[in-house]
């Protein structure tokens, strides 16, 4: 798709508060507001166009300024400039990516990986089995040694979607793995309410050993009943997910069922109310006991829009007026939008743009500049709109 894609900027909308218990004081869920106003903030611009890309999930940051583009069916791609793509991995051979929510997920450098070379991977292998695995990149991350590789965790996955399996290190240093429902509708096992089983949730482990990992002190059921990776719960699908380059703090996209996207900003312990509630809104029900569940920051409702993707918080240079401003999309319609701090503690939620794109995920720059990940072969950097 050549050339830029842009549209205006909406008229502000902050939503107003549904009945529901709270444990929070926090402001509630905003709406998407789809009115303009004619100022163009921001448009994209295709990279990398002489490149092929087979399913792109991830654009990822790694060493020596390069970028590495994951696709969904087992290879990952380094980009370095305007030189031509080089194959970083290619582990096609033990991954399934048959199911549309599978394949290879997530992809994750160690942050020390200057000293022990280290990379992660998140995939589904045959009979549906998520895996996380570390590997040893032997040529500062030219390539990577598949035959290197140490399997850390494994998970059955139920079904064929909410497969999640993003993975990041975050600026605590250890390592978050986000995992689905296990599939399905409705989450008819509750594996989301339930603490002792890995679906549904935000993991945190800490592999800084040699082999295998350690669980953090402080991890919710670290000390108590429940498993002990278990960093937050209560979540559907957790496709994509961001760490906030300045803050530290942790937003999530969850994949809504038939009404409701939501965004959350995720905390140590916290139960984001999956299948209890579905975005802010009891679901199978008139009325539920909403207390100890987390609200999310913003929702909307299915329709043309039908499949969150979570970004990130905008800290690059280029757009100034970005500053600060966490930016997320919809896989269906292809629509940007932007979460702009109001001053006092929440959010002004803008329509940025409107794409033909199917958006599967988001990327940040080493220098804090956001891409589009088009799940149909293309990656796209944010600039600033012309005019």
């Amino acid at each position: 798709m050549p050339g830029k894609l842009w549209i205006a900027l909406p008229i502000l909308l902050i939503g107003t508060q549904v009945g529901c218990v709270r444990d929070n004081a926090d402001a509630p869920p905003l709406r998407i507001d789809d009115s303009f106003s004619e100022i163009p903030l921001v448009a994209l611009t295709p990279v990398f166009e002489t490149e092929q890309f087979s399913r792109p999930l991830a654009f990822i940051a790694g060493p020596a300024n390069a970028v590495y583009v994951v696709e969904q069916p087992g290879r990952i791609q380094r980009l370095l400039d305007s030189q031509p793509a080089t194959l970083f991995a290619d582990i096609r051979i033990r991954v399934n990516s048959g199911p549309n929510e599978a394949g290879l997920l997530g992809m994750a450098f160690d942050p020390d990986f200057a000293t022990n070379s280290r990379v992660y991977l998140s995939y589904t292998r045959d009979n549906l089995q998520s895996v996380i695995s570390r590997f040893v990149s032997h040529d500062d991350g030219l390539t990577l040694d598949a035959d290197s590789e140490q399997v850390l965790l494994t998970l059955d996955q139920p079904k064929g979607n909410h497969n999640g399996g993003q993975i990041a290190f975050g600026p605590d240093g250890y390592l978050y793995i986000g995992f689905g429902d296990g599939g399905g509708a409705g989450d008819r096992d509750g594996n989301s309410q339930n603490k002792n089983n890995l679906l549904g949730a935000m993991l945190r482990i800490d592999v800084s050993g040699n082999s295998g990992y350690t669980i953090p002190a402080d991890n919710p059921f670290a000390q108590v009943n429940g498993r002990a990776e278990v960093y937050a719960w209560g979540l559907r699908n957790p496709w994509r997910w961001s760490f906030d380059r300045q803050t530290g703090d942790l937003w999530l996209a969850d994949v809504g069922q038939d009404k409701w996207e939501e965004i959350n900003r995720i905390r140590l312990g916290g139960n984001y109310g999956w299948n209890i509630r579905e975005g802010e809104h009891c679901y199978n029900a008139i009325q539920c006991d909403s207390r100890g569940l987390i609200d999310p920051v913003v929702e909307y409702p299915n329709g043309s829009d039908c499949s969150v993707t979570g970004g990130y918080v905008y800290r690059g240079k280029a757009i100034e007026d970005l500053d600060g401003v966490y930016l997320y999309g919809d896989y269906c319609s292809g629509k940007i939008w932007g979460l702009f701090p109001d001053g006092n503690g929440g959010f002004d939620n803008r329509l940025l743009l409107d794409t033909s794109l199917r958006i599967s995920s988001f990327g940040e720059g080493s220098d804090g500049e956001l891409y589009v990940v088009h799940h149909w072969g293309g990656i796209y950097r944010i600039v600033a709109a012309e005019g």
